[in-house]
């Protein structure tokens, strides 16, 4: 068991880190020192509060640990009387640091969002580097959500950041007319998260819900600060119907329980309620783009009373379209999934074989798994061991591997 200190403090680095940082970054401008000290106050909370206890405001204390620590450094930088000046004002202006010409960003985090996902840098670079700073994800976890390996992901990770300093990008929120041409990143960033809290790519935990809490929490302040714009919403929506289904994922060992298997009656129906409604009030707008599609194939499995209800040809025509606005072999293999629902095994796992051979997603253990379970169907039970064998093998999460585990013991 983890002892009761440690435990609140990693708590405390799921909850806040990202707040810490942000909170730093505005106040200093500076990335690499707000990290630093995000990090330093975490460590002295590990001794600290051994030794007078946990405080009543973790997040505070924590910012209060890290502002005191960017000062000591900065001090000790500063050569002389006028740059400690400067340093001093900086801290001391805090919540006045940047111009009255920002838009009104209610949030820290969002704000800090809309300031990494700078055009200068490329998509997956403000993607990763947000995921980075904010989520506190290590550079394995942001390489295995982008499909790439974690050496690749590091020096990603450390060009973007030269390119910010060597630009002269500054920390702050554009002027409102500029903040749509920055939102498709900070509609992947908020996904990217919420999809780590929703399936974690790595570690013991399948499931971490204060990163989904804390994706649906900043969807929300997106689409009240952009209403306007229908992919928030629509992202939002496909949030709320992926969340909806969080009390039946696992069973009480920790296990993944597979859509089909979840008892529907542990779902939130409220929840499901407000995403339907969400997507249907965005979708009467007819700008549809891939958050709105994907929500809608989402609420075709949250309004199924059963799994034998489940409208499976829609959804393999809702991937066909998703197909065309954002082309993907992750994207392929979903709908091969739902053509072998919808049309039979022998149809899906033809797409799969042929998606499988370009080799687009080598390496990705639910091409094998989707592979095993179409000839598990299919009644080619020795070929689909082995499928489940490669999928075991290349699965990143132990609740993964066990559930594959227990399928291929299910095949006798």
């Amino acid at each position: 068991m983890t002892p009761p200190i440690e435990a609140a403090v990693d708590r405390a680095f799921r909850e806040e880190w990202g707040q810490v940082v942000a909170t730093l970054i505005r106040w200093t401008g500076d990335w690499d020192l707000a990290e630093e000290c995000a990090q330093d106050a975490f460590a002295l909370a590990l001794r600290t509060w051994r030794r007078d206890g946990v405080p009543r405001r973790p997040g505070a204390w924590l910012t209060t640990a890290a502002r005191n620590r960017a000062v000591d450094l900065l001090r000790r930088e500063a050569t002389g009387a006028a740059k400690l000046r400067e340093v001093a004002g900086v801290l001391r202006t805090g919540d006045d640091a940047f111009g009255d010409d920002e838009p009104d960003v209610p949030d820290d985090r969002l704000r800090l969002i809309f300031t990494c996902c700078h055009p200068a840098l490329a998509l997956e670079a403000r993607v990763a580097l947000t995921l980075r700073t904010l989520a506190g994800l290590g550079t394995a976890e942001i390489a295995r959500a982008f499909l790439v390996g974690e050496q690749a992901m590091a020096k990603r990770l450390a060009r973007a950041k030269q390119k910010i300093r060597h630009a002269g990008i500054p920390y702050r929120v554009p002027p409102a007319h500029l903040l749509p041409e920055r939102l498709p990143a900070v509609l992947a960033v908020l996904y990217l998260l919420f999809n780590e809290g929703y399936s974690a790519t790595a570690g013991a935990d399948l499931v971490r819900h204060d990163l989904a809490d804390e994706a649906i929490r900043l969807a929300r302040v997106l689409v009240r600060l952009m209403p306007d714009e229908p992919e928030a919403a629509g992202l939002l929506a496909l949030m709320l119907l992926h969340h909806a289904r969080r009390a039946a994922r696992l069973d009480e060992a920790g296990d993944l329980v597979v859509l089909e298997d979840q008892d529907r009656g542990r779902w939130d129906t409220a929840q499901i309620a407000e995403g339907v409604s969400l997507l249907d009030g965005t979708l009467r707008r007819g700008r549809p783009g891939p958050y709105q599609v994907q929500a809608a194939i989402a609420a075709c499995h949250a309004t199924a009373a059963r799994p034998e209800d489940t409208d499976w040809a829609q959804i393999a025509v809702l991937y066909e379209r998703l197909a065309r606005l954002v082309p993907s072999p992750v994207v392929e293999l979903n709908r091969a999934v739902a053509v072998g629902m919808a049309y039979g095994p022998a149809a899906g796992l033809a797409l799969v074989d042929a998606l499988r051979e370009t080799g687009a997603l080598a390496g990705y253990h639910l091409l094998p798994a989707a592979r095993a379970d179409l000839l598990r169907r299919l009644g080619r039970t020795a070929e689909a061991a082995d499928a489940y064998r490669e999928a075991a093998g290349l699965a990143t999460t132990e609740a993964e591997r066990r559930y594959l585990a227990r399928r291929l013991a299910a095949l006798g």
